[in-house]
Protein backbone atom coordinates (compact mmCIF):
# COMPACT_ATOMS: atom_id res chain seq x y z
CA UNK A 1 0.00 0.00 0.00
CA UNK A 2 2.81 2.32 0.16
CA UNK A 3 3.84 4.56 2.84
CA UNK A 4 1.97 7.05 4.47
CA UNK A 5 2.34 9.99 3.24
CA UNK A 6 2.29 8.51 -0.48
CA UNK A 7 -1.07 6.80 0.56
CA UNK A 8 -2.53 10.27 2.02
CA UNK A 9 -1.69 12.08 -0.88
CA UNK A 10 -3.63 9.29 -2.91
CA UNK A 11 -6.85 10.53 -1.37
CA UNK A 12 -6.26 14.14 -1.46
CA UNK A 13 -6.20 13.27 -5.60
CA UNK A 14 -8.90 10.79 -5.21
CA UNK A 15 -10.86 13.60 -3.77
CA UNK A 16 -10.22 16.27 -6.83
CA UNK A 17 -7.65 18.09 -4.63
CA UNK A 18 -5.28 20.45 -6.83
CA UNK A 19 -3.16 22.39 -4.12
CA UNK A 20 -1.37 22.00 -0.85
CA UNK A 21 -0.53 25.58 0.57
CA UNK A 22 2.47 25.66 3.30
CA UNK A 23 5.77 26.22 4.43
CA UNK A 24 7.76 22.92 4.65
CA UNK A 25 9.65 21.23 7.63
CA UNK A 26 11.89 18.01 7.51
CA UNK A 27 8.81 15.86 8.68
CA UNK A 28 6.90 17.01 5.66
CA UNK A 29 9.43 16.00 3.57
CA UNK A 30 7.97 13.07 2.84
CA UNK A 31 4.73 14.48 1.89
CA UNK A 32 6.48 16.55 -0.77
CA UNK A 33 8.01 14.03 -2.39
CA UNK A 34 4.69 11.94 -2.56
CA UNK A 35 3.27 15.05 -3.93
CA UNK A 36 6.09 15.30 -6.79
CA UNK A 37 5.61 12.07 -7.64
CA UNK A 38 1.75 11.74 -7.86
CA UNK A 39 1.33 15.52 -9.75
CA UNK A 40 -0.03 17.25 -6.76
CA UNK A 41 1.39 21.05 -6.47
CA UNK A 42 2.79 21.84 -3.52
CA UNK A 43 2.45 25.84 -3.10
CA UNK A 44 5.10 27.01 -1.04
CA UNK A 45 3.57 30.36 0.45
CA UNK A 46 5.58 33.11 2.69
CA UNK A 47 3.11 32.71 5.71
CA UNK A 48 1.17 29.80 7.09
CA UNK A 49 -1.97 32.30 7.82
CA UNK A 50 -2.21 32.69 3.65
CA UNK A 51 -2.10 28.74 3.52
CA UNK A 52 -5.14 28.72 4.90
CA UNK A 53 -6.41 32.09 3.43
CA UNK A 54 -6.07 30.36 0.04
CA UNK A 55 -7.44 26.79 0.89
CA UNK A 56 -10.22 28.62 1.50
CA UNK A 57 -10.91 30.42 -1.49
CA UNK A 58 -9.72 27.48 -3.54
CA UNK A 59 -12.88 25.44 -2.02
CA UNK A 60 -15.15 28.62 -2.56
CA UNK A 61 -14.45 28.52 -6.32
CA UNK A 62 -14.26 24.73 -7.01
CA UNK A 63 -16.18 22.98 -4.42
CA UNK A 64 -13.49 21.00 -3.21
CA UNK A 65 -11.59 21.32 -0.14
CA UNK A 66 -8.03 22.65 -0.79
CA UNK A 67 -5.33 21.33 2.00
CA UNK A 68 -3.18 23.89 4.05
CA UNK A 69 -0.21 22.69 6.10
CA UNK A 70 1.64 24.13 9.11
CA UNK A 71 4.71 22.68 11.17
CA UNK A 72 4.82 21.99 14.77
CA UNK A 73 4.98 25.40 17.15
CA UNK A 74 4.72 28.30 15.55
CA UNK A 75 3.70 26.72 11.86
CA UNK A 76 0.72 25.89 13.45
CA UNK A 77 0.13 28.83 15.44
CA UNK A 78 0.39 31.41 12.05
CA UNK A 79 -1.79 28.32 10.42
CA UNK A 80 -4.71 29.10 12.74
CA UNK A 81 -5.67 32.14 11.47
CA UNK A 82 -6.22 30.99 7.81
CA UNK A 83 -8.47 27.80 9.65
CA UNK A 84 -10.24 30.14 11.62
CA UNK A 85 -11.08 31.84 8.23
CA UNK A 86 -12.71 28.91 7.15
CA UNK A 87 -14.32 28.09 9.80
CA UNK A 88 -16.58 31.77 10.11
CA UNK A 89 -16.77 32.36 6.39
CA UNK A 90 -17.67 29.07 6.49
CA UNK A 91 -15.32 27.16 3.70
CA UNK A 92 -14.50 23.57 3.44
CA UNK A 93 -10.82 22.83 4.69
CA UNK A 94 -8.31 20.06 5.33
CA UNK A 95 -6.08 21.90 7.67
CA UNK A 96 -2.82 19.54 8.21
CA UNK A 97 0.07 19.97 10.70
CA UNK A 98 3.24 18.25 11.81
CA UNK A 99 3.11 17.13 15.92
CA UNK A 100 5.83 15.15 18.35
CA UNK A 101 6.63 11.96 17.21
CA UNK A 102 3.89 9.66 18.97
CA UNK A 103 6.18 8.19 21.37
CA UNK A 104 7.16 11.74 22.71
CA UNK A 105 3.13 13.05 23.18
CA UNK A 106 2.39 14.68 26.48
CA UNK A 107 6.29 14.68 26.61
CA UNK A 108 8.16 18.75 27.08
CA UNK A 109 9.74 18.85 23.73
CA UNK A 110 10.79 21.66 21.80
CA UNK A 111 8.23 23.59 19.77
CA UNK A 112 5.47 21.43 20.61
CA UNK A 113 2.16 22.16 22.09
CA UNK A 114 -1.18 20.41 22.36
CA UNK A 115 -2.29 20.86 18.64
CA UNK A 116 -5.43 18.71 18.98
CA UNK A 117 -6.94 21.05 21.94
CA UNK A 118 -5.70 24.13 20.40
CA UNK A 119 -7.45 23.46 17.01
CA UNK A 120 -10.25 21.72 18.46
CA UNK A 121 -12.93 25.45 18.85
CA UNK A 122 -11.26 26.42 15.74
CA UNK A 123 -12.50 23.65 13.51
CA UNK A 124 -15.74 20.88 13.11
CA UNK A 125 -13.28 17.95 13.82
CA UNK A 126 -9.67 17.60 14.71
CA UNK A 127 -8.16 14.36 14.72
CA UNK A 128 -4.48 12.37 14.59
CA UNK A 129 -3.55 10.36 11.54
CA UNK A 130 -3.13 6.98 12.34
CA UNK A 131 -1.77 4.47 9.70
CA UNK A 132 -3.71 1.47 10.29
CA UNK A 133 -7.26 3.89 9.69
CA UNK A 134 -5.50 6.58 7.07
CA UNK A 135 -8.41 5.84 4.65
CA UNK A 136 -11.56 5.87 7.28
CA UNK A 137 -10.26 9.20 8.72
CA UNK A 138 -9.29 10.98 5.37
CA UNK A 139 -13.01 10.00 4.54
CA UNK A 140 -14.85 11.06 7.15
CA UNK A 141 -12.58 14.60 8.01
CA UNK A 142 -13.60 15.30 4.20
CA UNK A 143 -17.88 14.61 4.36
CA UNK A 144 -17.74 16.02 8.49
CA UNK A 145 -15.81 19.22 6.30
CA UNK A 146 -18.44 19.45 3.10
CA UNK A 147 -21.63 18.54 5.25
CA UNK A 148 -23.94 21.56 6.82
CA UNK A 149 -22.57 24.16 7.86
CA UNK A 150 -18.88 22.93 5.94
CA UNK A 151 -15.81 24.36 7.56
CA UNK A 152 -12.55 23.07 8.10
CA UNK A 153 -11.15 19.75 9.96
CA UNK A 154 -7.92 19.37 11.55
CA UNK A 155 -5.56 16.37 10.46
CA UNK A 156 -2.12 16.13 13.55
CA UNK A 157 0.69 14.35 12.03
CA UNK A 158 3.06 12.88 14.18
CA UNK A 159 6.71 13.38 12.63
CA UNK A 160 7.40 9.92 12.64
CA UNK A 161 4.50 8.88 10.01
CA UNK A 162 5.25 10.18 6.78
CA UNK A 163 7.87 7.23 5.82
CA UNK A 164 6.05 4.13 7.57
CA UNK A 165 3.98 1.65 6.07
CA UNK A 166 0.23 2.50 5.52
CA UNK A 167 -1.39 -0.37 6.81
CA UNK A 168 -5.06 -1.48 5.95
CA UNK A 169 -7.77 0.06 7.52
CA UNK A 170 -8.75 -0.83 11.16
CA UNK A 171 -12.23 -1.24 12.66
CA UNK A 172 -14.40 2.01 12.52
CA UNK A 173 -15.14 3.63 15.21
CA UNK A 174 -17.49 6.79 15.56
CA UNK A 175 -16.45 9.62 14.48
CA UNK A 176 -18.53 12.96 15.28
CA UNK A 177 -19.83 15.14 12.50
CA UNK A 178 -23.50 15.63 10.94
CA UNK A 179 -23.18 14.16 7.60
CA UNK A 180 -26.60 13.93 6.01
CA UNK A 181 -27.84 15.85 3.28
CA UNK A 182 -31.09 18.77 4.48
CA UNK A 183 -33.87 17.45 4.21
CA UNK A 184 -36.75 18.92 3.15
CA UNK A 185 -38.86 21.05 5.88
CA UNK A 186 -41.94 19.15 6.68
CA UNK A 187 -45.39 19.86 5.23
CA UNK A 188 -46.30 21.62 8.80
CA UNK A 189 -43.50 23.63 8.38
CA UNK A 190 -44.28 24.66 5.19
CA UNK A 191 -48.15 25.72 5.75
CA UNK A 192 -46.90 27.95 8.46
CA UNK A 193 -44.28 29.66 6.20
CA UNK A 194 -47.43 29.98 3.82
CA UNK A 195 -49.77 31.50 6.93
CA UNK A 196 -47.34 33.95 8.00
CA UNK A 197 -46.00 35.13 4.82
CA UNK A 198 -50.00 35.45 3.59
CA UNK A 199 -50.37 37.44 6.64
CA UNK A 200 -47.81 40.22 5.90
CA UNK A 201 -48.52 43.55 4.09
CA UNK A 202 -44.55 44.31 3.44
CA UNK A 203 -42.09 41.12 3.54
CA UNK A 204 -38.45 41.50 2.85
CA UNK A 205 -36.08 38.93 1.57
CA UNK A 206 -32.50 39.05 3.53
CA UNK A 207 -30.00 36.87 1.96
CA UNK A 208 -26.93 35.10 3.46
CA UNK A 209 -24.02 33.36 2.69
CA UNK A 210 -26.07 29.79 3.09
CA UNK A 211 -28.14 30.66 0.09
CA UNK A 212 -25.25 30.98 -2.25
CA UNK A 213 -23.79 27.61 -1.23
CA UNK A 214 -27.71 26.29 -1.76
CA UNK A 215 -27.59 27.80 -5.36
CA UNK A 216 -30.75 29.68 -4.72
CA UNK A 217 -29.89 32.88 -6.79
CA UNK A 218 -32.66 32.28 -9.38
CA UNK A 219 -35.59 31.02 -7.20
CA UNK A 220 -34.99 34.19 -4.94
CA UNK A 221 -35.22 36.42 -7.93
CA UNK A 222 -38.15 34.47 -9.60
CA UNK A 223 -39.88 34.89 -5.80
CA UNK A 224 -39.04 39.00 -5.54
CA UNK A 225 -40.21 39.63 -9.46
CA UNK A 226 -43.80 37.14 -8.69
CA UNK A 227 -44.44 38.96 -5.22
CA UNK A 228 -43.22 42.26 -5.35
CA UNK A 229 -41.03 41.79 -2.79
CA UNK A 230 -37.45 43.63 -2.59
CA UNK A 231 -34.20 41.86 -1.22
CA UNK A 232 -31.32 42.89 0.84
CA UNK A 233 -28.00 40.93 1.08
CA UNK A 234 -25.38 40.54 3.37
CA UNK A 235 -21.71 41.08 1.84
CA UNK A 236 -20.80 37.39 1.29
CA UNK A 237 -23.70 36.77 -0.65
CA UNK A 238 -22.82 39.45 -3.01
CA UNK A 239 -23.59 38.52 -6.68
CA UNK A 240 -26.80 36.57 -5.93
CA UNK A 241 -28.84 38.96 -7.20
CA UNK A 242 -27.78 41.77 -9.68
CA UNK A 243 -27.57 45.52 -8.62
CA UNK A 244 -29.76 45.98 -11.75
CA UNK A 245 -32.63 43.81 -10.61
CA UNK A 246 -35.63 45.86 -9.77
CA UNK A 247 -36.03 44.37 -6.27
CA UNK A 248 -32.18 44.82 -5.14
CA UNK A 249 -32.27 47.12 -2.30
CA UNK A 250 -29.05 47.19 -1.12
CA UNK A 251 -26.22 45.35 1.11
CA UNK A 252 -26.44 44.82 4.77
CA UNK A 253 -23.75 46.60 6.97
CA UNK A 254 -21.86 48.14 4.27
CA UNK A 255 -21.50 51.54 2.85
CA UNK A 256 -24.29 53.97 2.77
CA UNK A 257 -26.26 51.42 5.36
CA UNK A 258 -28.67 53.75 6.66
CA UNK A 259 -30.26 54.38 2.91
CA UNK A 260 -30.61 50.76 2.92
CA UNK A 261 -32.24 50.78 6.04
CA UNK A 262 -35.05 52.81 4.83
CA UNK A 263 -36.05 49.87 3.23
CA UNK A 264 -36.06 47.28 5.61
CA UNK A 265 -37.03 49.60 8.44
CA UNK A 266 -40.59 49.46 6.69
CA UNK A 267 -40.33 45.67 6.97
CA UNK A 268 -43.42 43.86 8.89
CA UNK A 269 -41.90 40.31 7.87
CA UNK A 270 -38.28 39.82 7.45
CA UNK A 271 -37.95 36.21 5.60
CA UNK A 272 -34.31 35.19 6.08
CA UNK A 273 -33.05 32.69 3.23
CA UNK A 274 -29.52 30.78 3.97
CA UNK A 275 -28.56 34.19 6.47
CA UNK A 276 -25.81 33.58 8.74
CA UNK A 277 -25.35 36.02 11.48
CA UNK A 278 -21.69 35.13 11.02
CA UNK A 279 -21.37 38.54 9.09
CA UNK A 280 -24.27 40.51 10.97
CA UNK A 281 -26.70 39.68 13.74
CA UNK A 282 -30.53 39.83 12.74
CA UNK A 283 -30.71 42.11 16.01
CA UNK A 284 -28.17 45.09 14.68
CA UNK A 285 -30.78 45.86 11.83
CA UNK A 286 -33.89 44.01 11.71
CA UNK A 287 -37.22 45.67 12.44
CA UNK A 288 -38.93 44.70 15.05
CA UNK A 289 -40.99 42.37 12.97
CA UNK A 290 -42.10 38.77 12.40
CA UNK A 291 -38.78 36.25 11.16
CA UNK A 292 -39.19 33.43 8.54
CA UNK A 293 -36.25 31.75 8.86
CA UNK A 294 -34.95 29.58 5.53
CA UNK A 295 -32.36 27.61 6.76
CA UNK A 296 -30.55 24.02 7.28
CA UNK A 297 -30.32 25.08 10.88
CA UNK A 298 -32.32 27.58 13.55
CA UNK A 299 -32.36 31.17 13.43
CA UNK A 300 -29.89 32.36 15.88
CA UNK A 301 -31.57 35.86 17.46
CA UNK A 302 -32.58 36.97 20.49
CA UNK A 303 -36.04 34.90 20.66
CA UNK A 304 -36.83 37.42 24.03
CA UNK A 305 -36.95 40.54 21.85
CA UNK A 306 -38.18 39.03 18.52
CA UNK A 307 -40.92 36.78 19.61
CA UNK A 308 -42.12 36.21 15.93
CA UNK A 309 -39.87 33.37 15.44
CA UNK A 310 -40.96 30.50 12.56
CA UNK A 311 -37.89 27.93 11.48
CA UNK A 312 -38.85 26.43 8.71
CA UNK A 313 -35.65 24.52 8.87
CA UNK A 314 -34.55 21.90 5.85
CA UNK A 315 -33.32 22.27 2.63
CA UNK A 316 -33.01 25.97 1.41
CA UNK A 317 -34.51 25.42 -2.45
CA UNK A 318 -36.83 23.15 -1.06
CA UNK A 319 -38.60 25.90 1.34
CA UNK A 320 -37.84 28.58 -1.70
CA UNK A 321 -39.89 26.39 -4.25
CA UNK A 322 -42.66 26.35 -1.79
CA UNK A 323 -42.93 29.75 -1.48
CA UNK A 324 -42.29 30.35 -5.25
CA UNK A 325 -44.79 28.21 -5.71
CA UNK A 326 -47.95 30.56 -4.16
CA UNK A 327 -50.38 32.88 -5.73
CA UNK A 328 -48.77 35.85 -6.69
CA UNK A 329 -48.72 38.10 -3.95
CA UNK A 330 -49.79 41.92 -3.80
CA UNK A 331 -47.53 43.41 -0.95
CA UNK A 332 -47.67 47.36 -0.38
CA UNK A 333 -44.48 47.95 -1.41
CA UNK A 334 -43.86 51.15 -3.74
CA UNK A 335 -41.43 50.00 -6.37
CA UNK A 336 -41.03 53.48 -7.77
CA UNK A 337 -39.79 54.64 -4.23
CA UNK A 338 -37.62 51.64 -3.84
CA UNK A 339 -36.01 52.59 -7.61
CA UNK A 340 -35.43 55.86 -6.44
CA UNK A 341 -34.00 54.97 -3.53
CA UNK A 342 -31.49 52.70 -4.97
CA UNK A 343 -31.02 55.05 -7.79
CA UNK A 344 -29.65 57.82 -5.26
CA UNK A 345 -27.70 55.76 -3.75
CA UNK A 346 -25.86 54.51 -6.42
CA UNK A 347 -25.39 58.01 -7.07
CA UNK A 348 -23.29 58.98 -4.19
CA UNK A 349 -21.21 55.69 -4.81
CA UNK A 350 -20.23 57.68 -8.04
CA UNK A 351 -16.75 59.53 -7.53
CA UNK A 352 -17.41 63.19 -7.64
CA UNK A 353 -15.93 64.61 -11.15
CA UNK A 354 -12.25 65.25 -10.89
CA UNK A 355 -11.54 63.89 -7.71
CA UNK A 356 -9.04 60.57 -6.94
CA UNK A 357 -10.27 59.18 -3.70
CA UNK A 358 -11.06 55.39 -3.44
CA UNK A 359 -14.89 55.82 -5.15
CA UNK A 360 -12.46 56.58 -8.06
CA UNK A 361 -10.20 53.97 -7.42
CA UNK A 362 -13.18 51.62 -7.40
CA UNK A 363 -14.82 53.10 -10.15
CA UNK A 364 -11.96 52.67 -12.76
CA UNK A 365 -11.12 49.04 -11.54
CA UNK A 366 -14.47 47.77 -12.24
CA UNK A 367 -14.54 49.47 -15.87
CA UNK A 368 -11.33 48.20 -16.82
CA UNK A 369 -11.68 44.08 -15.20
CA UNK A 370 -13.92 42.31 -17.22
CA UNK A 371 -17.50 41.89 -15.84
CA UNK A 372 -16.77 38.01 -15.67
CA UNK A 373 -13.26 38.65 -13.70
CA UNK A 374 -12.40 38.36 -10.08
CA UNK A 375 -11.96 40.37 -7.33
CA UNK A 376 -10.58 39.97 -4.20
CA UNK A 377 -10.16 42.72 -0.90
CA UNK A 378 -8.86 42.74 2.52
CA UNK A 379 -10.31 44.43 5.31
CA UNK A 380 -10.60 47.59 6.02
CA UNK A 381 -12.61 51.26 5.06
CA UNK A 382 -12.32 50.07 1.21
CA UNK A 383 -13.79 47.36 1.98
CA UNK A 384 -17.05 48.81 3.89
CA UNK A 385 -16.96 50.54 0.27
CA UNK A 386 -16.71 47.90 -1.93
CA UNK A 387 -19.43 45.88 0.12
CA UNK A 388 -22.18 48.32 -1.23
CA UNK A 389 -20.36 49.83 -4.76
CA UNK A 390 -18.88 46.97 -6.52
CA UNK A 391 -21.27 45.74 -9.38
CA UNK A 392 -20.80 41.40 -8.69
CA UNK A 393 -22.66 39.59 -11.76
CA UNK A 394 -22.32 36.64 -9.78
CA UNK A 395 -21.63 34.95 -6.77
CA UNK A 396 -17.61 34.19 -6.82
CA UNK A 397 -16.70 37.27 -8.74
CA UNK A 398 -16.24 39.22 -5.74
CA UNK A 399 -14.35 37.83 -2.92
CA UNK A 400 -14.26 38.90 0.24
CA UNK A 401 -13.84 38.06 4.63
CA UNK A 402 -16.89 38.98 6.40
CA UNK A 403 -17.60 35.87 9.00
CA UNK A 404 -13.61 36.30 10.10
CA UNK A 405 -13.06 39.38 8.67
CA UNK A 406 -8.98 39.21 8.81
CA UNK A 407 -6.44 41.83 7.37
CA UNK A 408 -4.18 39.91 5.51
CA UNK A 409 -6.65 38.20 3.45
CA UNK A 410 -7.13 39.88 0.38
CA UNK A 411 -3.58 38.87 -1.24
CA UNK A 412 -3.51 35.24 -0.91
CA UNK A 413 -7.12 35.13 -2.11
CA UNK A 414 -5.91 37.15 -5.12
CA UNK A 415 -3.07 34.21 -5.22
CA UNK A 416 -5.66 31.09 -5.18
CA UNK A 417 -7.95 32.74 -7.53
CA UNK A 418 -6.08 33.19 -9.77
CA UNK A 419 -4.04 29.23 -9.56
CA UNK A 420 -8.24 28.13 -9.68
CA UNK A 421 -9.50 30.00 -12.35
CA UNK A 422 -5.94 30.99 -15.02
CA UNK A 423 -8.73 31.75 -17.11
CA UNK A 424 -10.30 34.98 -15.22
CA UNK A 425 -8.49 38.53 -15.11
CA UNK A 426 -7.92 38.44 -11.15
CA UNK A 427 -7.13 41.82 -9.47
CA UNK A 428 -6.50 42.46 -5.65
CA UNK A 429 -7.96 45.78 -3.49
CA UNK A 430 -5.90 46.03 -0.57
CA UNK A 431 -5.16 49.11 2.06
CA UNK A 432 -1.55 49.55 2.89
CA UNK A 433 -1.82 47.78 6.62
CA UNK A 434 -3.45 44.65 4.60
CA UNK A 435 -0.78 44.50 2.20
CA UNK A 436 1.60 45.21 4.97
CA UNK A 437 0.93 41.62 6.05
CA UNK A 438 1.02 39.76 3.17
CA UNK A 439 3.66 41.65 0.88
CA UNK A 440 6.13 38.30 1.41
CA UNK A 441 3.69 36.70 -0.97
CA UNK A 442 5.17 38.86 -3.96
CA UNK A 443 7.67 36.81 -4.04
CA UNK A 444 5.21 33.27 -4.96
CA UNK A 445 3.28 35.53 -7.56
CA UNK A 446 6.23 36.32 -8.96
CA UNK A 447 7.45 32.88 -8.94
CA UNK A 448 4.56 31.35 -10.26
CA UNK A 449 4.04 34.61 -12.75
CA UNK A 450 0.68 34.93 -12.01
CA UNK A 451 -0.99 37.64 -13.89
CA UNK A 452 -2.23 39.49 -11.12
CA UNK A 453 -3.23 43.39 -10.22
CA UNK A 454 -2.56 43.89 -6.96
CA UNK A 455 -4.13 47.65 -6.21
CA UNK A 456 -2.60 49.15 -3.41
CA UNK A 457 -5.11 52.07 -1.90
CA UNK A 458 -2.51 54.32 -0.03
CA UNK A 459 -3.58 56.53 2.51
CA UNK A 460 -0.73 55.63 4.99
CA UNK A 461 -3.04 55.01 7.82
CA UNK A 462 -5.11 52.52 9.30
CA UNK A 463 -8.12 54.18 7.64
CA UNK A 464 -10.99 52.44 9.54
CA UNK A 465 -9.54 52.86 13.27
CA UNK A 466 -9.20 56.30 12.55
CA UNK A 467 -12.23 56.74 11.45
CA UNK A 468 -13.56 54.65 14.22
CA UNK A 469 -11.20 57.00 17.06
CA UNK A 470 -13.11 60.11 15.18
CA UNK A 471 -16.42 58.85 15.51
CA UNK A 472 -16.05 58.28 19.72
CA UNK A 473 -14.32 61.56 19.08
CA UNK A 474 -10.90 60.26 20.65
CA UNK A 475 -7.98 61.67 18.93
CA UNK A 476 -6.33 60.19 16.25
CA UNK A 477 -3.46 57.52 17.66
CA UNK A 478 -1.29 54.74 16.62
CA UNK A 479 -2.93 55.00 13.18
CA UNK A 480 0.41 55.62 11.01
CA UNK A 481 1.86 53.08 9.09
CA UNK A 482 4.71 54.92 7.39
CA UNK A 483 5.35 58.90 6.60
CA UNK A 484 4.42 60.79 3.54
CA UNK A 485 7.60 60.79 2.24
CA UNK A 486 8.30 57.46 2.21
CA UNK A 487 9.83 56.24 -1.38
CA UNK A 488 7.27 54.35 -3.70
CA UNK A 489 10.08 50.83 -4.86
CA UNK A 490 10.67 50.42 -7.92
CA UNK A 491 10.20 46.63 -7.28
CA UNK A 492 8.59 44.59 -4.21
CA UNK A 493 10.49 41.10 -4.10
CA UNK A 494 10.78 41.03 -8.10
CA UNK A 495 7.20 42.63 -8.71
CA UNK A 496 6.69 45.64 -10.40
CA UNK A 497 5.33 48.51 -8.49
CA UNK A 498 3.61 51.36 -10.58
CA UNK A 499 2.10 54.95 -8.81
CA UNK A 500 -0.55 56.71 -9.87
CA UNK A 501 -1.27 60.22 -7.82
CA UNK A 502 -4.32 60.98 -10.09
CA UNK A 503 -7.26 59.14 -11.24
CA UNK A 504 -5.74 59.43 -15.06
CA UNK A 505 -1.98 58.05 -13.77
CA UNK A 506 -4.22 55.01 -12.37
CA UNK A 507 -6.13 54.55 -15.15
CA UNK A 508 -2.88 53.80 -17.36
CA UNK A 509 -1.43 51.92 -14.16
CA UNK A 510 -4.22 49.43 -14.31
CA UNK A 511 -4.17 49.09 -18.04
CA UNK A 512 -0.61 48.66 -18.31
CA UNK A 513 -0.77 46.08 -15.48
CA UNK A 514 -3.23 44.09 -17.30
CA UNK A 515 -1.44 43.45 -20.20
CA UNK A 516 1.66 42.22 -18.20
CA UNK A 517 1.82 38.21 -18.25
CA UNK A 518 2.82 38.51 -14.51
CA UNK A 519 2.13 40.05 -11.39
CA UNK A 520 2.02 44.06 -11.25
CA UNK A 521 1.27 46.56 -8.06
CA UNK A 522 -0.17 49.39 -8.64
CA UNK A 523 0.07 51.41 -5.61
CA UNK A 524 -2.92 54.39 -5.75
CA UNK A 525 -2.39 57.56 -4.03
CA UNK A 526 -6.00 58.36 -2.59
CA UNK A 527 -8.11 60.86 -0.99
CA UNK A 528 -9.42 59.01 1.91
CA UNK A 529 -11.49 61.70 3.26
CA UNK A 530 -14.40 60.96 1.65
CA UNK A 531 -14.74 57.65 3.47
CA UNK A 532 -16.50 59.62 6.38
CA UNK A 533 -19.15 60.46 4.63
CA UNK A 534 -19.74 56.96 3.23
CA UNK A 535 -19.24 54.58 5.91
CA UNK A 536 -20.38 53.48 9.53
CA UNK A 537 -23.40 55.13 8.92
CA UNK A 538 -26.65 53.86 11.16
CA UNK A 539 -28.14 51.44 9.51
CA UNK A 540 -31.58 50.93 11.92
Amino acid sequence: MGTVSEQLIAKFKERGMRFVFGVPSGSWLYYMEAMRKQGLDFVLVANEASAGFMADVCARLTGIPAACYGTVGPGATNLSTGVLGAYLDRSPMIALSSEPPEHMLGRTVQMAFDQQAFFRPLTKWTTRLSAKRLDQIVDQAYRIALSETPGPVHIGLTEDIGGREAVSPGSSTQIPGSLSKPVPASEALLKQLEKSFNASRKPLIAVGLSAVRAKAGPLIAAIAEKHRIPVVLTPMAKGILSEDHPWYAGVLFHALSDRVAETHKQADLVIGVGYDPVEFNYEDWMPKAPLLSLDTVEADIDRSTYSGVCDIVGDITTSLGYLASLPAKSTEWDQGALEERKERMFADLAPPEGSFGPRAALAILREILPQDGIMTCDVGAHTHLIGQAWRTPEPGLQIMTNGNSSMGFGVPSAIAAKLCRPDKKVACVSGDGGFLMMAGEMALARRRRLPIVFVILADQNLELIRLKQARKNFESYSTVLYEDECPTPNYIFGVPVLRADTAEEYRKALLKGFETDGPVIVEAHIDPSEYSQLIMRKHK
